[in-house]
């Protein structure tokens, strides 16, 4: 009872804390509203089982022992959000016919996921760091499996509705372009963070 305790202590503080997913989902939920943003965040969750997946199985220690992938791997993920936060950053407020505006996909947070060195390290560090269920290796990354779903799924609906709660923000120019320019800076203040751990 102490390990899984302890467990979802550090998943909260891991899964909760501002990165490059929470960050995204508030502004996705900020510029969209949170009904137009549940796409998304399902994506970020499908992505993150896909996260989980690959550190139970020991897969990304295989990929990050060939020589080179780290910083191919690095590149691609900040790339990819320096390419988020400038779309966030050039966003231009929001207005009655912004409802046919596109917001984010399910395969954009899929991707999101799959590609967010953060979720690497938080998955890293829970699986490795806790043992919920002794001496059968499956049950127990499935037992912290379900555990971090339910987690990462009550967090992620904060951050979504807490970006929802801007919405209003998003209609006055001045105060939307520097809304979106402070996801944009912390987007790629968070990432930027995640690599150097």
């Amino acid at each position: 009872m102490d390990a899984l305790l302890g467990f979802v202590l550090a998943a909260f503080a891991l899964a909760g804390s501002p990165g490059p997913a929470t960050l995204s989902l508030a502004a996705t939920g900020a510029a969209f509203g949170a009904r137009r943003g549940l796409g998304y965040m399902m994506g970020i969750i499908a992505g993150m089982v896909g996260v989980m997946t690959i550190v139970a199985t020991g897969a990304v220690s295989i990929a990050v022992a060939v020589p080179g992938a780290i910083p191919v791997i690095a590149a691609l993920a900040a790339g990819y959000f320096i390419y988020l936060a400038v779309r966030i950053a050039t966003a231009p407020p929001l207005t009655a016919a912004d409802e046919k505006r596109r917001q984010p996909s399910f395969p954009g947070g899929v991707f999101l996921s799959l590609v967010n060195p953060k979720g690497y390290a938080a998955m890293a560090a829970l699986f490795s760091g806790f043992v919920l269920v002794h001496d059968r290796a499956a049950l127990d990354a499935a037992a912290k499996m379900a555990v971090l779903v339910s987690i990462i799924t009550a967090v992620n609906i904060a951050w979504l509705y807490a970006g929802a709660g801007l919405t209003r923000f998003f209609r006055e120019p001045r105060t939307s372009r520097a809304i979106n320019l402070a996801f944009a800076v912390l987007l790629v203040a968070s990432v930027a963070v995640a690599l150097a751990v």
